[in-house]
């Protein structure tokens, strides 16, 4: 199933019962109205036909099909092969490795490869590095480019204002490093499989099990072979089983297993809710003499209004050619429904500080990703019998310094050393069959994460104030840089991002330029960038919980703000061939899984879930 030349023996252990048909990856195919046909859902009388809203147990379909799954154990299951989950499992070796304990440590990936799924900007802080892996030059890590220059900027629609940096600010970046994040997080999985780690890409997590005493058990991979149409096909294959301990949940920003969880063991109850932004990026190959290898551009300001939170980043890269990777961040407690956060993206490329840098240039990859903006206050709780939940899943990113790898690294580090000793123990003592390992968040409130998301808490959500922006930045201007965040309050935020939207009749449409295929480009063709390609004969996993609230809701009341916060055309509202109103079509081949719709969805309607394994964007280097 895997080439026999990168996984061990051991490792066929955990998969040989998934005799799955591999079926060859066709060329991604974009669905828009154009080849309607191919992706609409009209000749179903339903648009979800995902079993996790229509039970197989009713459908005649289903009777008689095999449904039992094989299982296997591991000491230590880990969801997500990003920086938190890799980095656990490289820990949890090394502990091993260093005790002279066996220990099993199984890793899952929802992407094709390590690495493959990762979208960052990136400019990385190596504090977590430096401990984990003190040798990481020796070792060949891909950190090319350390920042040689830091700029900020505010921006008006034809000028820009410079904004010193002054030292302390959480926006500096003197001793950090210009990254792909895509290609680090490939290279820790190299390490980790030297080390013994059993990585798993191209199966997905979709289920969390349970032992009969309510502790978690393990999960479950997605099933194989289902129609479109919901019913199994020749070549249907159960998932197959992983049982552990304990289980690491590192899914990244907005997990779906994540927010099974958060209502099992009510892990909410005594946060903020969490609130997000979208990132969408590209990246160009430039002019050789607009090329600066190790500067950090950063800005705010246009093409968003003063109350929109959001900002931009372009990085010129070092790595033998003239590239740079440049981005657009939009928070998602935005209340304009007529908002795009593409369409902004496009627009701000025109500036003519940042047009100057691309013209002449070739844009060679495009994608996007929510990410975690809560900060301290939305962190939920972090243990549960059988359980941990790292990275950004509950999100431990740095707003203002825009940075959430350092933290996510650390966390999972963290995890790795609380949980060794109870899962090498002799004799298990805990109270329940899954393990419970209370001491990581008392662990991780003692280090430099909690330390460092305490001194900004507030920076995020004093934007919420009449001047938006500029009061924001003089609130980080008085209250971090001269008190460093000791404040004796915490500010709140506005509640979900999803509650934000007003009317539509509230608001003015907003009129974007179309795009000059210079600098702006269509969605579509962006899309096409990404290498997102999914098996189309699968149902959309883009699931509804009532298949009447898009048209009857969101489309009546937001005109159907979806078509315009999706980064990658999944939504649609076509006329119903009947010719008397309007339908949602769900191009779910098109998906980055960003996870936004799940999020900004104002009806809380929409349920991302994961589709078949190996399925989704294909970035090199992102």
């Amino acid at each position: 199933m895997f080439p026999a030349s990168r996984y061990s023996s051991k490792a066929h252990r955990c998969i040989r019962a998934l005799k799955t048909a591999q079926i060859e990856p066709a060329a991604p195919q974009l669905c828009t109205t154009l080849n309607r046909r191919a992706c609409s859902s009209v000749s179903t009388p339903r648009i979800t036909t995902h079993y996790t809203i229509h039970s197989r147990d009713k459908d005649s379909r289903w009777e008689g099909i095999e449904m039992e799954r094989f299982a296997d154990e591991a000491d230590v299951v880990i969801v997500g092969g990003g920086p938190a989950g890799l980095s656990a499992a490289i820990r949890l070796k090394q502990l091993a490795n260093e005790h002279e304990k066996e220990l099993r440590v199984c890793l899952v990936e929802k992407a094709s490869q390590i690495g493959a799924h990762t979208l960052s900007g990136a400019c990385l802080e190596p504090s977590a590095l430096n401990e984990l892996f003190p040798d990481w030059k020796e070792r060949g890590a891909p950190l090319n480019t350390p920042v040689t220059a830091d700029v900020f900027s505010i921006l008006t629609e034809k000028r820009r204002i410079p904004v010193p940096i002054l030292p302390g600010l959480p926006m500096g970046n003197h001793g950090n490093y210009i990254v792909r994040l895509g290609n680090f997080v490939r290279w820790l999985g190299e390490q980790a499989e030297e080390l013994g780690v059993e990585l798993y890409p191209g199966y997905a997590a979709a289920e969390v099990l349970f032992h009969e005493d309510g502790s978690v058990k393990g999960i479950a991979t997605n099933d194989v072979g289902i129609g479109k149409d919901g019913s199994p096909k020749d070549v249907f294959e159960r998932g197959m089983e992983l049982h552990a301990k304990v289980t690491l949940f590192g899914e990244g920003c907005h997990g779906h297993l994540a927010k099974q969880l958060y209502k099992q063991f009510n892990l909410r109850e005594n946060c903020e809710p969490q609130t997000y932004a979208i990132g969408l990026k590209e990246v160009w190959a430039v002019d050789e003499k607009k090329w600066r290898p190790g500067r950090a551009e950063h800005s705010v300001g246009w093409p968003l209004n003063r109350r929109t939170y959001g900002g931009s980043f372009l990085y010129h890269l070092n790595e033998g050619e003239p590239l740079v990777a440049l981005g657009f961040v939009v928070g998602l407690d935005y209340s304009n429904p007529y908002l795009s956060p593409f369409r902004e993206f496009q627009r701000w490329k025109h500036h003519p500080f940042i047009a100057a840098t691309l013209e002449g240039g070739t844009r060679i990859a495009y994608g996007a990703r929510a990410l975690n903006e809560g900060g301290l206050q939305s962190i939920p709780k972090l243990t549960f019998p059988g359980g941990l939940l790292i990275g950004c899943s509950p999100g431990f990113m740095n707003v203002p310094k825009i940075k959430g790898t350092h933290t996510a690294m650390k966390s999972g580090m963290l995890a790795a050393e609380a949980i060794f000793p109870k899962v090498t123990a002799e004799s298990l003592d805990s109270e329940t069959t899954g393990l419970h390992a209370p001491e990581y968040a008392e662990t991780l409130k003692d280090s430099w994460v909690w330390k460092e998301l305490r001194a900004v808490r507030n920076i995020r959500p004093s934007f919420h104030n009449y001047f938006g922006l500029y009061g924001g930045m003089a609130y980080t201007g008085v209250f971090y840089w001269i008190f460093r965040g000791k404040e004796p309050w915490t500010l709140k935020h506005c509640g979900l991002d999803a509650d934000q939207l007003k009317p539509a009749n509230e608001c003015t449409p907003i009129e974007y330029p179309k795009p000059d295929g210079k600098l702006s480009f269509d969605l579509l063709s962006s899309v096409a960038l990404s290498g997102t390609n999914h098996e189309g004969d699968q149902p959309a996993h883009l699931t509804l919980k009532n298949d009447s609230v898009p048209v009857d809701r969101n489309l009546a009341i937001y005109d159907g703000p979806e078509q315009r916060f999706c980064p990658a055309g999944v939504y649609e509202y076509v006329p119903l061939e009947t010719g008397d109103g309007m339908r949602l079509q769900i191009n779910a081949q098109n998906c980055v899984h960003c996870k936004t719709c799940d999020i900004k969805d104002p009806s809380q309607n929409i349920n991302w879930v994961v589709p078949e394994g190996g399925g989704g964007p294909a970035y090199n280097g992102m």
